[in-house]
């Protein structure tokens, strides 16, 4: 992911093909075929990408218990990794945490491609299976109790459902809960996209100002931290909002000078109409 999040497409394409050869562990097997399909998500490709999730949701959802008591033994890695850092970022992934990912990735694929409701009812199965996890001592697994990584990426694709709704309150609301789960935990990329998703909530809900200050921040955070896809959504944002023409050309210009970057770097982004 630290690969993706750079714009280095290519070279995570290649370090994901290394992991799925040198590994028969489902989970793994599972993460490497979400993290396939976030990659092609990013750049437009929701119903490539939706191939890739559904074989991460096959490899690890069969394994779940969906009855009371769930047995620890779906859940590998629980007890090596039981003094991991709490909050949900550091230590072993779990079953849980891969079906969790695999949930999250297909409802951001159907989301892609207009199905709304559906996306809303992969959320609703992911929320039960984490709320589930989170109650039950015995399967809190590896990555804390509170399970933030995913609680913050469930925050954000429910942020994007409602703005595809046209609702953009909603949006807020889950777009801000996705930010203090996310400062909560020790992911730059999760903060800032977090942020993004805030200031496109906000301007969805008529807080222009408080959407225009949050995107120069975000600006300014991914130049820092080189990280360009997420500054190349940023600049697409900023020429959303931006009221004077020389404002809108220079994010016209960042965007463009970012998406040169991602191609250089092995990222094919979908145009519309492919």
């Amino acid at each position: 992911m630290a690969l993706g999040g750079a714009g280095h497409y290519a070279a995570a394409r290649t370090e994901l093909r290394r992991l799925s050869a040198a590994t028969n562990d489902p989970v793994l097997l599972s993460l490497a075929a979400s993290t396939q399909g976030s990659l092609l998500r990013q750049l437009g490709w929701h119903e490539c990408a939706a191939t890739y999730d559904g074989r991460a949701a096959a490899l690890v959802l069969p394994g779940i218990s969906t009855g009371p008591g769930v047995p620890e033994r779906a859940y590998p890695g629980a007890a090596a990794a039981a003094t991991a850092p709490a909050g949900g970022y550091g230590g072993r992934p779990d079953r849980i945490d891969a079906a969790a990912d695999a949930l999250i990735g297909l409802a951001a694929d159907a989301l892609g491609v207009g199905r709304t409701s559906l996306a809303t009812r992969l959320l609703d199965r992911c929320t039960a299976l984490i709320e589930r996890a989170v109650a039950d001592p015995g399967v809190r697994g590896t990555r804390g109790p509170e399970r933030l990584r995913a609680r913050v990426r469930l925050h954000w694709v429910r942020a994007e459902t409602a703005l595809a709704e046209g609702c953009g309150r909603p949006a807020l609301v889950e777009a801000e809960a996705a930010l203090a789960l996310a400062e909560q935990g020790g992911s730059v990329r999760h903060r800032i996209k977090s942020r993004l998703l805030v200031a496109a909530a906000a301007s969805a809900a008529g807080e222009l100002d408080r959407a225009v200050a949050l995107a120069d921040r975000i600006d300014e955070e991914c130049r820092s931290t080189a990280l360009v896809p997420l500054r190349w959504a940023c600049a697409m944002l900023r020429g959303g909002l931006a009221a004077a023409p020389g404002d809108r050309d220079m994010a016209t210009s960042d965007a463009a000078a970012c998406r040169a970057v991602i191609s250089r770097r092995g990222g094919r982004f979908r145009d519309v109409g492919w």
